[in-house]
């Protein structure tokens, strides 16, 4: 078995069945191909890699070929790979060329074909086969205004493009993850396609004085995978976060809150079609002290005070599906029921996603998802899955 076997599909199936064929030009960018070939194929791809002539100079055709279990190609030969690959009615799903250089850009543009690379796009563009494209070059390379404008002549034509990193004066390649994630989305179901989502993520934390704070427990994955989720099957996406313990993807757009109060000061401002709310919003606030209450006094006594009611706040506001969270802890499974369906009715939500926070770990949940009818369905696994399923009932119900 070929070592691209082995991992084949370990992070996900979202790319299962689809053939990518992977463009490499002269960027130095180019060295990252290895790892971008690997993490496609851990969701499932059958990868494809072609090189430019200036790519073998600065990675060698075998660890390509090493990297996707393929053949690659770095010359045109009788073989004729490009058109069972790009031609008509050929087996490829997706080019996709990264790093794609500005002189490559240019000349798909322009329809100049002189390069392995270029042949597989303009028989592409040809064969309807969508193209996406992640840029790397200096920074005064893609911002030359025939660079730019010849961008805009390829996203008339349907081309998409993964926007560069902006960093010491280059325009880099983007995050690997990112491609992977526009990959996933422009291959997916888009079922999500023109539709604003809001997930609302993390953990308030209320002062106590100006050092100290209370809190709930939430590490803002699930709220992560979610928007993740979301962003794959086409949605415009943004989060609001609290306090958190994961990385949040660089290409989702993002706000900050502390507060319940200023939780709730950016619910006048939301326009969502769907609004999932995983976060863990405190119920009470304390009366802050000013300083810092010292530490060698004896105990300490708090005067709580109720906070604000974000979900009923969000209802009024989210034009479409609104979904809550209600997390317990050591209650029985009639007991998490019957509290999810108070919370529903009570901040008329369309779904509630429950769980027992003993059944949670980093990666990992188990959670039941009701609806207004009192149907329900379980899981329990990655909460990448999770997130899946809280999608399936969004767009499609929960059955029963």
């Amino acid at each position: 078995m070929h070592p691209a076997e082995r991992i084949r599909g370990v992070k996900s199936l979202k790319l299962q069945g689809k053939t990518i064929v992977l463009g490499v030009t002269g960027s130095i960018a180019a060295v990252e191909t290895v790892k971008l070939a690997r993490e496609l194929i851990r969701h499932g791809a059958d990868v494809h890699a072609v090189l430019s002539k200036s790519a073998t100079a600065i990675v060698h055709p075998n660890a390509l070929q090493f990297a996707t279990g393929h053949d690659v190609d770095v010359q045109l030969d009788g073989s004729m790979r490009y058109l069972e690959l790009c031609g008509q009615e050929g087996k490829a799903d997706l080019l996709l060329i990264a790093p794609c250089t500005s002189n490559t850009i240019s000349k798909i543009a322009n329809g100049i074909d002189d390069t392995t690379v270029t042949t597989y796009a303009v028989n592409a563009l040809g064969s309807g086969i969508p193209i996406l494209i992640a840029p790397a070059a200096h920074e005064t390379m893609m911002d030359n205004p025939a660079v730019l404008e010849n961008v805009g002549k390829l996203r008339a034509l349907g081309v998409e493009f993964v926007e560069p990193r902006r960093e010491e004066s280059k325009a880099k390649l983007a995050d690997l993850d990112e491609i992977v994630a526009r990959v996933i989305r422009r291959l997916g179901l888009r079922d999500l396609k023109g539709r604003k989502v809001l997930v609302i993520a993390g953990s308030t934390v209320e002062p106590i004085d100006d050092i100290r704070v209370v809190s709930n427990r939430s590490s803002g994955a699930t709220g992560v995978e979610l928007a993740r989720s979301a962003f794959e099957h086409g949605a415009d996406v943004e989060m609001w976060l609290g306090r958190h313990e994961v990385p949040v993807p660089s290409w989702i757009p993002a706000k900050t809150f502390d507060t319940t109060a200023d939780l709730a000061a950016l619910v006048k401002k939301v326009e969502a079609d769907i609004c999932l709310v995983p976060a863990a919003i405190a119920d009470f606030s304390p009366k802050k002290r000013k300083g810092k209450i010292p530490s060698r006094e004896g105990s300490l006594t708090l005067d709580l005070e109720p906070t604000p009611k974000v979900l009923g706040a969000l209802r009024k506001a989210t034009k479409g599906t609104l979904v809550g969270f209600k997390a317990e802890a050591g209650v029985t499974a009639a007991e998490l029921k019957s509290k999810a369906l108070a919370l529903l009715e009570e901040a008329g939500l369309d779904l509630v996603v429950a769980n027992d926070v003993g059944l949670v770990q980093r990666d990992a949940t188990a959670i039941t998802i009701f609806d207004r009818r009192g149907h329900a369905v379980s899981f329990a696994g990655s909460k990448s899955l999770a997130a899946e399923q809280v999608w399936r009932a969004v767009l499609h119900g929960v059955p029963g």
